[in-house]
């Protein structure tokens, strides 16, 4: 049976290429909203870290219609740290659109996503997005997507694929780059004549693969997933199993379905072949799962998600301030929330350690992990976590550590700094293109070797170089890497810091706190660039006399601090210290808060 009312498609691309702007023209135009609706943008980012970030952290899925044909879309992450969200959502799809920047070109995360959809045999329709930019390289960009398809070992079929020109913002696509758009039309054309319709039996037995799954206070795990074969209906008995693991087995019965509707979910009563679907009713479901019939026990195929590369700790926090400002502190919380992550997060790994009151937690990268932080902050959690570790791996008696390739493009007048420290952080060079004013280089370079890089790199460009980095593989451990070259300024006391304080302590080095916040002895409240350790009293008086006059302190002159981001928090944290992270405020702190047994602890180091 083929399904000639209906087309499963995904959205694929780098980070910031455009990908939710076009789908939001889609929805627009496929009659999803009313004409005099009021719609926001990036309406498919709907969690508040995406849209303040500007990125898609989860994929979604939503649908829209065009000429009585039913098109589902799925909207993936561009950012390689949530490739096991596009992973596992290329299940459900039958097709995929690569939308590339028509100034950038493909990056290295384009091609990460391209060559898992590439060897699942999806069809592709390549996509120029941008192309009103005023630096856009329509014909070189056009040449280097297909240069890409033929590197990754695409078949005769995909390096046929319709290239269609747009510009997302506008809502316009056109065959040619020399025509204007007036619309989407062309791009729903070639989706309904290009991509194949969905095929199944739908009287053969039912066959589900949960792809991700997702949970409500109400009724529990929502799984979803496409179905292959069979039909899906209200209060069916079904049994679960799983290709890569035959211990699971269970059995459950369906108590709701939904389909999606636009950008909402909305309840059926049944479903069939092809059709991307919703349901609750089975409390342990998880992904990679298979819902089949009780009768023909059949699992499914599933791709292993790729391991993770990074770890790091995270524990109750102890410092003098716990549990002053968050809701959820103690051990038992953070481990349930964390163990609950895992139910929608399969590129996630927990694992509890010696101590009671500390967590592994392994990710894909930084962001990744700085994602989990933020949210777990936002929903009232109080805790301490550790400077990021790569992950090891012994094979043949050789350590092995993970490697990234790294694409940077900057103006040719700071390629010099870019490579001198590329080859301290023992980066090596391996490809260089001209491009314009400017040179995208290419580097393989040891994951350890871009912890703390991204704000020197800013620096050494003037905020004008892009870089982006995706795994690459594992390989041998290439010897020590020198760590940050900077200190920390250390609070000598407990109490509230002053101006006359900070202003004291700013010859030392750059501060990151304001007069009038409470600080700790043992807490970091700036970076020293002497690369040592100094304690600073932040809280120090002025003592008046009555030969000097009170309004004397006007004259005190304070740089403005550096208030950091999460993520440039996470880059500063040197092995010895910790970040505390509440729901009010992110302090970085040293692990030995005392200032003699820290001094102790560093000579019986030496």
């Amino acid at each position: 049976m083929k399904r000639d009312d209906l087309r499963n498609i995904a959205i694929i691309a780098h980070v910031d290429h455009g990908k939710t702007t076009l789908v939001d023209e889609m929805l627009k135009q496929g009659g999803t909203f009313r004409e005099n609706q009021v719609v926001q943008d990036r309406v498919m980012d709907s969690n508040d870290l995406e849209r303040e970030r500007g990125i898609t952290i989860l994929a979604k899925n939503a649908s829209t219609t065009y000429k009585g044909v039913k098109i589902n879309i799925v909207d993936t992450p561009g950012h390689a740290d949530f490739g096991g969200e596009v992973e596992r959502v290329l299940k459900m799809v039958d097709g995929v659109l690569l939308l590339v920047d028509a100034a950038e070109g493909p990056m290295p995360q384009t091609r990460f996503v391209l060559e898992k959809a590439l060897s699942q045999g999806l069809l592709v329709i390549i996509i120029i997005n941008k192309i009103d930019k005023p630096d856009a390289r329509l014909n070189e960009v056009v040449d280097e997507v297909l240069e890409l398809l033929m590197d990754l070992g695409a078949s005769d079929e995909q390096l046929d694929s319709p290239v269609i020109f747009c510009s997302g913002r506008q809502g316009t696509a056109t065959f040619s780059p020399h025509v204007e758009g007036k619309d989407l039309e062309p791009l729903f054309e070639t989706i309904v004549t290009y991509i194949h319709p969905p095929e199944g039996d739908e009287t053969a037995p039912l066959g589900v693969l949960v792809s991700s799954v997702d949970y409500s206070e109400f009724v529990g795990r929502i799984a979803v997933g496409r179905i292959s074969s069979g039909k899906l209906s209200t209060n069916m008995e079904v049994a679960v199993c799983d290709y890569h693991n035959p211990d699971v087995k269970g059995r459950a019965k369906v108590t709701a379905i939904y389909q999606y509707d636009g950008v909402k979910k909305t309840q059926v009563q049944e479903a069939t072949v092809g059709d991307i679907v919703a349901f609750s009713g089975i409390s342990d479901i998880n992904i990679g799962n298979t819902v089949c019939s009780p009768n023909a026990i059949q699992p499914l195929p599933f791709v292993k998600i790729s391991e993770p590369t990074m770890e790091m700790t995270f524990s109750v926090n102890d410092s003098p301030f716990c549990g002053k400002e968050g809701k959820f502190v103690t051990s038992r919380q953070i481990r349930d929330r964390l163990y609950k992550e895992l139910l929608k997060d399969v590129s996630l790994h927990v694992e509890d350690t010696d101590s009671a009151d500390s967590f592994r937690v392994l990710g894909r990268g930084e962001m990744h992990l700085s994602i989990l932080i933020e949210t777990m902050r936002r929903e009232g959690y109080e805790f301490q976590v550790g400077a990021p570790k790569v992950l090891m791996k012994e094979e043949n008696g050789k350590l092995l550590e993970p490697y990234e390739e790294l694409v940077v493009d900057v103006p040719e007048e700071y390629m010099g700094s870019v490579m001198e420290k590329m080859g301290y952080r023992k980066g090596e060079l391996q490809e260089m293109h001209p491009k314009g004013s400017r040179m995208e280089l290419k580097f393989i370079i040891p994951s350890r070797g871009l912890f703390g890089y991204r704000s020197e790199f800013l620096t050494d460009t003037r905020g004008e170089g892009i870089q982006s980095a995706v795994f690459h593989s594992y390989q041998e451990y290439k010897g020590e890497i020198p760590g940050r070259k900077s200190g920390s300024l250390i609070a000598f006391e407990t109490g509230e810091a002053v101006a006359y304080g900070i202003w004291g302590a700013q010859e030392r080095g750059t501060m990151f706190i304001d007069p009038g916040e409470k600080v700790y002895a043992g807490m970091v409240v700036g970076s020293s660039p002497k690369g040592e350790d100094i304690t600073v009293n932040v809280c120090k008086r002025k003592h008046l006399t009555n030969t000097r006059a009170s309004g004397s302190d006007e004259a005190l002159r304070l740089i403005p601090p550096d208030h950091m981001s999460l993520e440039e928090c996470l880059e500063f944290l040197a092995e010895d210290e910790l970040l505390e992270v509440t729901p009010k405020n992110i302090r970085i702190r040293k692990r030995i808060l005392d200032h003699n047994l820290r001094m102790k602890a560093a000579a019986k180091n030496k």
